[in-house]
Order: structure tokens, then C-alpha cells, then sequence
């Protein structure tokens, strides 16, 4: 899997993911989310769109990182789900807690 960072005002990343999310590539993502979510107010966005493939492993990950920004007053959001990913969260009853959105500059916009 590779990984990309972008960095946008205020306090917002974009990480992009290319290749398979698994249990061989989840803890690099959970490094380079975990610095992005330490952060005060973190808002990171995750571009999705290049993913061809994500386990269970992948997906603990992306909640864990959502779950820890909320405690610190930001969001992780998907941008650009596969209608793969998009089924997986539904299943797994997570397609409300962590929002996904059609593309990273929808994602990017405030509330």
C-alpha cells in the first residue's frame, strides 16, 4: 500500500491510500493516522478511491483513528468509497459513524 500526506488550513490532512489495506499494510496506516490524529481539532481526510482492497484489519484501523480525533474534537472522513467499501461498512453497521463522501474536496467542506 502506498501512502501519500497533504497537508490543508486549518489543522486539515488529506492521506491518500493506493493498493490493499490488510493486515500486512493496516499498521503503517495506523502510524501515519495516528500523528495525524494526535493533533488538537484533527480533521483528516482519507482518499479511498485508489484502495483496491481492505480487511477487517484495514477498517479497525480507519474507526479507531475516527474515534480518537472525536475524543480530541475533529472527524476522520472516507473520500471516494468503492461501492465494495461502501457495502462493507453498511454490513458492518459503521456507514454512520464514520462518514464517507463522493469525493476529498466535498469531504473538505465544514459542516
Amino acid at each position: 500500500m502506498q501512502v501519500s500526506v497533504a497537508h490543508h488550513p486549518p489543522n486539515t490532512a488529506v492521506l491518500v491510500l493506493r493498493g490493499s489495506l490488510d493486515i500486512d499494510t493496516a499498521p503503517a496506516l495506523k502510524a501515519n493516522l495516528g500523528r495525524l490524529v494526535e493533533r488538537p481539532s484533527p480533521r483528516v481526510v482519507v482518499d479511498v478511491a485508489g484502495l483496491d482492497f481492505c480487511d477487517s484489519m484495514g477498517v479497525g484501523v480507519l474507526v479507531t483513528a475516527h474515534g480518537r480525533a472525536m475524543e480530541r474534537g475533529g472527524w476522520v472522513r472516507l473520500a471516494a468509497p468503492s461501492s465494495f467499501l461502501r457495502r462493507l461498512f453498511d454490513t458492518l453497521g459503521l456507514s454512520d459513524y464514520l462518514p464517507m463522501f463522493a469525493d476529498v474536496a466535498t469531504a473538505l467542506k465544514d459542516d
